[in-house]
């Protein structure tokens, strides 16, 4: 990986292991890695049973549904197949909650619990233009979702 990718992979765990105000810590989480990709959304949620949550964001505003049901929409199909789940145009695909009119493309990672059998958040990556995620973008979301793994467990 590039030295700025893993520079800021150093960076999210520090981060993420650092305790404290949880809320400013997925704030600049987003922000890290949204500037990785110049992305025009990223979302850090909590993820319980029944109801996925936001955390922290970064982007133009806040996300139409802070809160919903964890069966709902792109993140509930990542959270059932416990994998990242890639809509390239938003628009064809009806698991889409539309959080912002704008959004064409989206990418959810799932973080899972130590062991694999739960997922406890997720990362979402919007961007205004279709088919917006390389492989390499997948990889580098991916990357940092588990570096920031401390966030969800440290809570």
């Amino acid at each position: 990986m590039p030295i700025v990718v893993n520079n800021t992979l150093n960076e999210i765990r520090s981060l993420a292991m650092s305790g404290g105000d949880r809320p400013a810590q997925a704030k600049r989480l987003a922000e890290l890695i949204r500037k990785l990709g110049e992305y025009r959304w990223v979302g850090i949620y909590d993820v319980r049973p029944e109801l996925v949550s936001i955390i922290g964001w970064s982007g133009p505003s806040a996300p139409e549904y802070p809160e919903f049901p964890a069966s709902k929409g792109l993140t509930g199909s990542a959270i059932q197949q416990k994998k990242m789940v890639i809509a390239g145009d938003v628009r064809t695909d009806p698991r889409y909650l539309t959080a912002f009119a704008s959004t064409l493309s989206e990418i959810i990672v799932p973080v899972l619990a130590p062991g694999g059998d739960r997922v406890i958040g997720t990362v979402d990556v919007e961007s205004e233009l279709a088919n917006a995620f390389s492989e390499r973008d997948q990889q580098m979301i991916d990357h940092c979702a588990q570096a920031a793994l401390p966030l969800w467990l440290l809570r």
